[in-house]
């Protein structure tokens, strides 16, 4: 088994190499909640990394994530030999989830893995339905799954390790408006690959009018964060999303690197 340190260290340069939003605000956060959000995060990317798969098909894609959302409640079962079969398909930070749980400690693991289990099976339930998105309230669902939730573990990693209480429904909003963005930007790529998470008959426009109605009660949810590194965490990626907002509607490809520093910087000063 390898050491804490040794672990930490890793898990620290899988997240450099598998995010480009959430690196920065992570290390912002102090002491053991670092690692737990880090732990958490590289988690929740290792059952999207099945879910976004180019290669594997549907039907192993829903076995994979079904047994996960199954086997992952039980902190006795290892993981890696339902992904054994698949190590040439599967990305290392999947193949790992293993170590990344190890980091999470004792007392906050069952709820972490709660969220890591419902996130896993309604993921697995969109592939069921090939991510068709027909309503409004489809959408609320899909962002749910792959982004509320995340919202919503990280009002109770708040809670564990700073004693602060949050609005769930607003942290579920900060995750809903991150994620609609994210659609906006990859919405070329998403169809190059067949797919749409646009509702039926939704314009650009729509999505960001829905975005910006997320992204609203994201502002109301950061503004009841007292605690610096908490509100430092949330407040980085909520702006680089209003300014990703904001170059989609200038018609520009995206975020130049001196803007995203600028808009860091401006934050943590």
């Amino acid at each position: 088994m390898k050491e804490t340190n040794v672990l930490l260290q890793e898990a620290q340069a899988m997240l450099i190499e598998t995010s480009r939003t959430f690196a920065i605000p992570i290390s912002r956060l102090e002491g053991k909640l670092n690692h737990v959000v880090m732990a958490s995060y590289l988690c929740m990317r290792s059952i999207d990394e099945i879910e976004d798969h180019l290669s594997l098909p549907n039907d192993q894609k829903i076995f994979l994530l079904q047994s996960v959302a199954k086997q992952v409640l039980n902190e006795k079962d290892s993981l890696f030999p339902l992904f054994a079969p698949f190590t040439k398909y599967l990305p290392e930070v999947t193949l790992r989830i293993d170590d990344w749980l190890k980091l999470i400690p004792d007392d906050i693991s069952a709820d972490v893995r709660f969220f890591i289990s419902k996130m896993a099976k309604g993921m697995a339930k969109w592939t069921e339905r090939n991510w068709q998105i027909e309503t409004e309230e489809d959408l609320d669902d899909y962002t749910y799954v792959v982004a509320g939730l995340v919202g919503e573990l990280l009002s109770v990693l708040w809670q564990w390790h700073d004693q602060i209480e949050t609005d769930r429904q607003l942290a579920i909003s900060f995750g809903r408006g991150l994620q609609a963005v994210n659609i906006i930007r990859n919405k070329s790529e998403d169809q190059e690959r067949g797919v749409s998470f646009y509702p039926k008959d939704w314009t650009q426009e729509n999505m960001i009018a829905y975005a910006k109605k997320q992204l609203a009660q994201a502002d109301k949810y950061i503004a009841s964060i007292k605690p610096k590194h908490i509100y430092e965490f949330c407040s980085i990626p909520l702006a680089l999303a209003y300014g990703t907002l904001q170059v989609i509607e200038n018609n520009q490809e995206k975020l130049k690197r001196d803007e995203v520093i600028n808009i860091v910087n401006t934050i943590i000063k």
